[in-house]
């Protein structure tokens, strides 16, 4: 016990002599005053920083979306987290001015030095360049075509069709966008999201207007989202309840072959016809090859989860990221929303009127409601086709023949993107 005392005694008094020689060497008044000037609660008092506390809320209210509504959680959620993350002042972990029009000037010194944002940046600027270099969008792409069944579709080619009229909505929201005033590449990038394809609308931003592209996501899969909501007033205001109950033959059997053969052709037709579309659409293709080949199981249940699931981790965070105050709180904005709702309406029409023009001219009556089918929200669109189908019917069942529609939507949105990145890249 008394050696414990002895102990104690010179600990403190060792305390007692080191304290002020640290105080004095470190400085410990200018120390404490930086450390309390550098805390992120009190940059919200200057500067941007009311803005940063407003994007914060904002980026909890999709949280609380993508948690307990469940509106595309698997994205939404991380999404949101970048967000909440890179507008936390004083953090650094996303940078806007490193991405800005001097950083990607061709005669700045920074121009595509990735090692400077390896260097300089934070982690979200470090995961944000799969974003700038397309990567990211493209490897969700195989994953996509490995759980994609684009059986419905060669059963009935008509569907094609459906597929192309729902993309009218991008057309239409990128003249309505640039009649809003903006350029138009960011006139484009709005316009895209009437795909409904979030991937796609992250893969084209990325190249015609970053400085959008949180605004743009989050718009994309909040809209994708709610196809519950959005399409089915459409569908019934454009369709009477005769033409909701039509029903339509079953499908025919689609064999192996043709499966396997559909992409082949599909990726080499249109990379010929458009070359700026062949990374969405090879990648596309690519991931179903390996589904439907049967020789590369292991490959394809890897794009479809574990490849899958990592990138649309570094995907939802890095784009997330890009939604700082600077960018987000503005007109733009608002007008981006306007256009996104008014491209998905659009689309959603398109494809449902085309239908009807469909059976002005052919003997097998086409049920309108898989028109709506089109956008490319895989198997959403499909499942509200479905569900409209029945309550006009309970005996009718339109799912089969909805999915033929949905993804050819899928090809469409990607060659869409392909036409306007060759028009206004």
């Amino acid at each position: 016990m008394k050696r414990a005392i002895k102990l104690l005694t010179s600990f403190v008094l060792m305390m007692l002599v080191a304290v002020p020689t640290f105080a004095q060497d470190f400085n410990a008044g200018e120390t404490l005053g930086k450390f309390v000037r550098e805390m992120g609660f009190l940059q919200f008092f200057s500067g941007m920083g009311w803005g940063n506390a407003v994007m914060i809320v904002i980026a909890c209210f999709f949280l609380y979306l993508a948690i307990v509504k469940k509106y595309e959680p698997l994205l939404l959620l991380p999404i949101a987290f970048g967000m909440l993350l890179s507008n936390i002042p004083g953090a650094g972990m996303f940078h806007t001015s490193m991405w800005n029009d001097e950083f990607l000037n061709p005669d700045s010194p920074f121009f595509h030095s990735y090692r400077h944002v390896v260097a300089e940046g934070g982690l979200l600027d470090v995961l944000y360049i799969g974003v700038k270099l397309g990567v990211y969008p493209c490897l969700i792409f195989i994953g996509v075509g490995a759980m994609t069944d684009f059986g419905p579709l060669i059963a009935n080619p008509k569907s094609l069709l459906l597929g192309a009229a729902a993309q009218l909505g991008i057309f239409i929201a990128f003249l309505g966008a640039y009649g809003l005033g903006f350029t138009p590449a960011e006139a484009g990038s709005i316009g895209i999201i009437g795909g409904a394809d979030g991937p796609t609308s992250i893969f084209l931003t990325s190249k015609l207007a970053p400085h959008l592209l949180g605004p743009i996501a989050l718009a994309a899969y909040s809209y994708m989202a709610l196809v519950p909501v959005i399409q089915p007033p459409i569908m019934k205001l454009l369709t009477t309840k005769e033409e909701r109950k039509i029903k339509m033959k079953q499908l025919r059997p689609v064999s192996k072959t043709e499966k396997i053969i559909f992409p082949i052709v599909v990726a080499v037709v249109v990379s010929l016809i458009l070359p700026s579309a062949s990374t969405l659409i090879g990648c596309l293709m690519l991931g179903n090859l390996m589904k439907e080949c049967g020789v590369v199981e292991r490959l394809s249940k890897a794009a479809q989860n574990e490849l899958n699931n990592i990138v649309v981790i570094f995907l939802g965070l890095s784009v997330g990221a890009t939604a700082t105050a600077e960018t987000f709180i503005s007109l733009k904005t608002l007008g981006i929303i306007v256009m996104g709702v008014t491209a998905f309406a659009v689309g959603t029409a398109g494809g449902v009127l085309l239908a009807k023009l469909m059976n002005v001219f052919s003997k097998e009556k086409v049920n309108p409601l898989i028109g709506s089918a089109g956008v490319s929200a895989v198997p959403m669109a499909a499942r509200v086709s479905q569900s409209e189908g029945q309550k006009a019917d309970p005996t009718n069942f339109l799912l089969m023949h909805a999915m033929g529609p949905n993804v050819a939507g899928v090809i469409g949105s990607a060659v869409a993107a392909g036409i306007l990145l060759n028009m206004l890249g």
